[in-house]
């Protein structure tokens, strides 16, 4: 059994590299066909941003709510969540606006985004029993610095061509903040790289897994928000390693692992499809070859705009709580690892 390994190593290799992939090919095929200069096409939007993004949030469904042992073990949680989630939203919108309302729900994507990648190397660092100290010390530097480091260059150049949810919904910092912290992505950057090449030499355990994590991170994460300033790149960038292997992950874990994976996928896009029509009919009325005619609902949008958000915010705080040590120790061991995600019988752990 191989000891660093999240579901086998066909499988993490697939989701995390193959992702990575994914985003290098649509960013090549962007630039043959001049999307990095201009709006992305709609493709694009329904293949990164409907299948995968809002997908990857009713996956959660899965782990919580479609699990009958989990609604029983802690109900408060699981249902407690999303209430609050609507009056708090409902309130913030009420007494601020959509802009504030928004711009607090990007910083929490934001957030969870961050956090997502962390957790990643968390979890492969205790599946392959990675040292301490210094060494845990520089993995959880080098990786919140791969994420946080992107964001401060994007706060200290607005305007972009590209935004989170809307435009200006993150504020502006001086650029004084992206060059402090400059200096000190690229050190942690460098000298991970030298600590996983020496590994790979003799001098200690290779990690191949949290290593992939990291690759894929500052790849996506600097061409993505960086390097260009172009929403199909974001888009594609971001987007694709996020979603996939989260999904991948609830795939995996949950009692779905008795459905062929190809159901689990399709009824995680009819959720998805089914929220977008209600997000678009409703609020944003600008993608009526997919979703139809929109409704006349201006004066209810103090309650709809929170209502329709709420599985996005409640996906974003129970992620906080479900994959926990002590809920899910298995994850967070060497023995438990392993595994085959090929049929929808085959089980990773």
């Amino acid at each position: 059994m191989v000891s660093w390994t999240l579901f086998s190593p066909r499988v993490d290799v697939g989701v995390f590299l193959g992702s990575a992939l994914l985003s290098v090919l649509a960013l090549l095929w962007g630039h043959h066909m001049g999307y990095l200069d201009g709006s992305s096409p709609e493709w694009t939007w329904v293949v990164a941003v409907l299948f995968v993004d809002v997908a990857h949030v009713w996956s959660t469904c899965f782990r919580t709510y479609f699990d009958v042992d989990q609604l029983r073990r802690r109900p408060g949680l699981y249902f407690g969540t999303p209430l609050l989630s609507f009056l708090v939203g409902a309130l913030l919108y009420w007494a601020a606006g959509g802009a504030i309302f928004w711009r607090a729900l990007a910083y929490l994507a934001v957030w969870h985004f961050v956090r997502q990648q962390y957790g990643w190397v968390a979890l492969y660092r205790a599946k392959n029993g990675d040292p301490g100290g210094w060494q845990r010390v520089l993995d959880t530097a080098t990786i919140y610095l791969l994420t946080l480091y992107p964001l401060a260059y994007w706060h200290a150049h607005l305007p972009r061509k590209f935004w989170w949810f809307l435009a200006d919904d993150f504020y502006a910092a001086p650029a004084l903040l992206e060059q402090l912290l400059a200096p000190f992505y690229w050190l942690c950057l460098s000298a991970y790289t030298v600590r996983a090449a020496a590994t790979y030499l003799g001098r200690g355990k290779p990690s191949p897994g949290k290593d992939m994590v990291v690759l894929t991170t500052w790849f996506c994460w600097y061409v993505g928000i960086v390097v260009f300033n172009s929403d199909y790149a974001f888009t594609v960038t971001n987007v694709l390693i996020h979603g996939i292997p989260y999904m991948a992950l609830v795939y995996s874990r949950s009692q779905s692992r008795g459905t062929p994976w190809w159901a689990f996928l399709v009824s995680l896009w009819a959720l998805a499809y089914a929220e977008e029509l209600l997000w678009d009919r409703t609020v944003w009325h600008d993608r009526g070859w997919l979703f139809g005619t929109g409704w006349s609902l201006d004066s209810w949008q103090f309650l709809i705009v929170p209502l329709l958000a709420t599985p996005q915010i409640t996906h974003y705080l129970l992620d906080g709580f479900i994959w926990k040590r002590k809920h899910e120790p298995r994850l967070f061991t060497s023995e438990g690892g392993g595994g085959k995600m090929g049929s929808g019988r085959e089980q990773v752990v």
